[in-house]
């Protein structure tokens, strides 16, 4: 019973900011929030800001709702007013959004899809970094994290091939205000050095069309 309290409805996907009360001063999205900490960090830092986070496994859903509300107060207890969540792909909620609407976008730690095959459906990839620009304002900040060094090679190939962002080198240490994620935690553990990115949206001259 808590989802459909903060779930964003399709009709209002063309104006985001009218699903918070109060309307926030910014919007942000966040996409494949995996366990919701992050997610929850952000909303719970950055009150002046509406959050849209993104994600369609059930288990990442349960894991973040189950540390809003407690067992038993689904259907009452009080929710953070500026956090929305979208459980569809994320790819309809950007062709939906209104040009230049976000001010900032994250990706932590997105599955890497290693196989050749599977290269398609990278989140980093030239037809999404099209649409992702198109949502962005000028000026706008990507966040991008990986631990996975086939997707951290790909992620430096796509952005470099590009001219939506303004592309600086990597991070090897997470930035300041960035909050920590539990992926970030395991791949330390197990000796994998994660890369941090901000990518920032260059002019809307050359804003694409939504796919």
């Amino acid at each position: 019973m808590t989802l459909p309290r903060l779930r964003v409805p399709e009709a209002q996907a063309a104006d985001p900011l009218s699903t918070f009360v109060p309307r926030p001063t910014a919007l942000w999205l966040e996409i494949g929030f995996g366990g919701g900490e992050h997610a929850q960090a952000l909303a719970e830092a950055h009150s002046d800001a509406g959050l849209i986070a993104c994600e369609v496994f059930e288990n990442g859903l349960c894991s973040l709702l189950s540390r809003l509300v407690p067992e038993g107060a689904e259907a009452t207890a009080p929710l953070p007013a500026n956090l929305r969540i979208w459980d569809q792909d994320a790819r309809l909620l950007l062709r939906a959004l209104p040009a230049a609407c976000l001010d900032r976008v994250f990706l932590m730690f997105p599955d890497p899809w290693p196989k050749a095959r599977h290269v398609k459906r990278r989140f980093v990839h030239p037809a999404q970094t099209a649409l992702l620009a198109r949502a962005l304002k000028p000026g706008g900040v990507w966040r991008v994290a990986s631990d996975d060094p086939t997707y951290q090679a790909w992620v430096a190939e796509v952005m470099a091939a590009q001219d939506l962002f303004e592309v600086t080198a990597a991070a090897t240490a997470r930035p300041e205000g960035w909050p920590p994620t539990r992926y970030e935690s395991k791949a330390q553990r197990a000796g994998r050095m994660p890369l941090y990115w901000t990518f920032v949206r260059s002019s809307i001259a050359s804003s694409p069309s939504p796919a």
